[in-house]
C-alpha cells in the first residue's frame, strides 16, 4: 500500500495529502457516513484491490445533514470515528477525510443543489422527500474534493447507486462508478449501521426482509429450471399434452408439462410469481410481534426504478423497505428474467397437433 495512513479533517489538508501522496497509481474513493462495519470494509478492500498497491484509497466519513428529513435520525445516527479509523486503515485505506458540516457547507446549507429528477421521487424518494437531492449534492461535492478515478458504492443502496451512476453520466463526471455486492450477516440480514438499534425480537422480525428476497429469488430459479427442463424434453405447454402424457403414466413429464402450462399464465409466472413469493413472507411478518411495517416491496427496472410488467424479461431489482419498531431498514436483490411470460404459447398452439400425434404414436407402440 502506498504511503502512510492519515486522518484528514479539512479540505486544505485533503488537497495537500492528495497532491503529496506520492502514489503513482489511480485514486479511489469510498464514501460513508461513518459507523463503519464489514460492509464498508468490503468496499475499502475492493477499492484497494482495484487500484493496487501503488494506488491511493481515500474514505470519506461525513454524516450529511441534507439527506435527513424531518423526524429522521440525524442526531441519533451513530458516530464512531476512532473505530472507523481503525477499520479503514486495516482494510487498506490511505486516508480518511472526516470533515465537519461547516467544512463541507461553509456558510450553511448550499443554495444550489443537485436534483435527482423523476427517479429520485420513486420508492426511497417517495418515502423520504428530498433525500436523494441531498445525497447527490454531497456526492458531487466529495467527488470534486477527492478527484478520484474510481468510486465504490454498495449495491444494498441500489437506488442510490443507480442515481449516482446517472448523475456521473448525465453531468460528465470524469469518474468510474463501481457497485459492490451487498454484504450480509450470518443470518441473512443486510449489514447496516442501523442494525445496532434492533432489539433481539425486532431483529427476528427484520429477517423477513432478506427471507422475502431469497424466497423470490428461489422461486425464479425454480421457474427457470422448470422451463429449461421442459424445453430439453420437448414438452409442449398445452392441456392436451398434459393429459396425453398422464395417460401414458409419464408422471414426471406430465407434471413438468402441467407446471410449464400453468407458468404461461401471467398471474403465476416470472415477475408475478416473484412478487407473490416475496409477498407471502412479508405478509406473515406483518403479523409478528413486533410486526414488520412494510413501506414498499417493488420489482423495478434498474435503469429508472419503475415497476416492471408481468411480461418483463431482462434485469430487475426486487427492493424492499420497512420499519421494525423505530428502525427503518432497506434491502434488495438483483434478478434476471430470461423468458417473457407466455412467450411459448403461440409456438405451442402451432405444434399442438403434431405433438398430440407423436404422443398417440408412442402410446400405440408401447
Amino acid at each position: 500500500m502506498s504511503g502512510t495512513f492519515e486522518l484528514v479533517p479539512t479540505r486544505e489538508d485533503l488537497q495537500y495529502v492528495l497532491e503529496h501522496s506520492g502514489a503513482p497509481g489511480r485514486t479511489a474513493v469510498v464514501m460513508t457516513m461513518g459507523a463503519l462495519h464489514e460492509g464498508h470494509a468490503t468496499l475499502i478492500r475492493t477499492a484497494r484491490e482495484h487500484v493496487g498497491p501503488k494506488g491511493f484509497v481515500v474514505v470519506t466519513v461525513f454524516v450529511n445533514p441534507l439527506q435527513f428529513g424531518a423526524g429522521e435520525d440525524l442526531d441519533r445516527y451513530p458516530r464512531t470515528l476512532d473505530a472507523d479509523l481503525a477499520l479503514a486503515e486495516q482494510a487498506g485505506a490511505n486516508a480518511v477525510f472526516a470533515p465537519s458540516a461547516d467544512e463541507v457547507y461553509p456558510g450553511g446549507e448550499p443554495q444550489v443543489r443537485i436534483t435527482a429528477g423523476p427517479m429520485g421521487e420513486r420508492l426511497e424518494g417517495a418515502s423520504r422527500p428530498g433525500h436523494f437531492d441531498g445525497m447527490l449534492t454531497v456526492v458531487a461535492k466529495l467527488l470534486h474534493l477527492t478527484g478520484p478515478d474510481v468510486a465504490f458504492f454498495g449495491q444494498k443502496d441500489a437506488q442510490q447507486l443507480a442515481l449516482i451512476r446517472r448523475m456521473a453520466r448525465d453531468l460528465n463526471f470524469p469518474v468510474e462508478i463501481i457497485g459492490v455486492p451487498t454484504v450480509r450477516e450470518e443470518d441473512g440480514l443486510a449489514l447496516s449501521s442501523r442494525n445496532r438499534y434492533l432489539s433481539p425480537a425486532e431483529r427476528r422480525t427484520a429477517l423477513a426482509l432478506s427471507r422475502a428476497l431469497f424466497a423470490a429469488r428461489d422461486r425464479l430459479i425454480a421457474l427457470e429450471a422448470l422451463h429449461a427442463r421442459a424445453v430439453a424434453q420437448g414438452a409442449v405447454t398445452t392441456p392436451a399434452r398434459v393429459a396425453a402424457l398422464a395417460g401414458l403414466g409419464e408422471a414426471r413429464a406430465a407434471a413438468d408439462a402441467h407446471a410449464v402450462e400453468q407458468a404461461g399464465h401471467a398471474d403465476l409466472s416470472g415477475p408475478a410469481a416473484v412478487r407473490a413469493a416475496a409477498a407471502t413472507v412479508l405478509d406473515e411478518a406483518a403479523r409478528l410481534e413486533p410486526p414488520l411495517n412494510l413501506d414498499y416491496a417493488a420489482l423495478v427496472d434498474p435503469s429508472d426504478f419503475t415497476e416492471v410488467p408481468d411480461t418483463y424479461s431482462g434485469d430487475a431489482i426486487l427492493a424492499v423497505a420497512a420499519r421494525v419498531g423505530a428502525t427503518r431498514l432497506i434491502d434488495n436483490i438483483p434478478l434476471t428474467f430470461v423468458h417473457e411470460a407466455g412467450e411459448d404459447s403461440e409456438a405451442d398452439e402451432d405444434n399442438e397437433g403434431s405433438e398430440d400425434s407423436a404422443v398417440r404414436e408412442q402410446g400405440a407402440s408401447a
